[in-house]
């Protein structure tokens, strides 16, 4: 990335629509963009351990990871292709927990870089678009699994949603 150079105060990219939110901004924070080119991007999660940062560009297929380093950071590219990897969290073991749209499926990625699947079915029926997830202090996985994912293939590959039944599941 570029060298330290100061941000103006208050910082002039963010912008606040409604007024009564103005109580809430902070003078002296500045947002600062660490990556361009992405089509789409969310999820950031953050690894202290290993000093770094990773998102999701969901339609380009990929997991993006900006690693903290003295000259202010470095951009690289974490896993693509991603399966059209949507939402993430890491247990308290420090694992990454990803939701794949494109594989209908929740990974988590072991320390050494394997891939272990807790879920990729509900009943014996495909998941449809793994989209959120946490994972609580006893180690459960809770996600949602919308349509977005099979509704086309600009994040996923379009399939047919088996889980029509949106009942809450037990």
């Amino acid at each position: 990335m570029n060298s330290f150079q100061p941000s103006p105060y208050p910082d002039p990219a963010i912008e606040v629509l409604d007024s009564r939110f103005n109580k809430y901004r902070i003078g002296n924070a500045s947002v600062e963009r660490l990556a361009t080119g992405c089509r789409w991007s969310e999820g950031p999660v953050y690894f202290p351990a290993m000093g770094c940062l990773l998102w999701w560009d969901i339609p380009n297929n990929r997991i993006l990871r900006y690693t903290e380093d003295s000259a202010g950071g470095h951009l690289s590219i974490f896993r693509q292709p991603s399966n059209y990897a949507n939402g993430n969290t890491k247990d308290r073991a420090g694992r990454l927990y990803t939701c794949e749209h494109g594989s209908r499926r929740v990974t988590r990625t072991e320390y050494d870089g394997t891939i272990t699947v807790p879920a990729d079915n509900f009943s014996g029926k495909p998941l449809n678009a793994p989209n959120d997830l946490i994972v609580d202090s006893q180690g459960h996985i809770w996600f949602t699994a919308p349509g977005y994912g099979i509704i086309n293939d600009y994040e996923g590959f379009q399939a047919e949603d088996q889980l029509k039944d949106r009942r809450r599941w037990r």
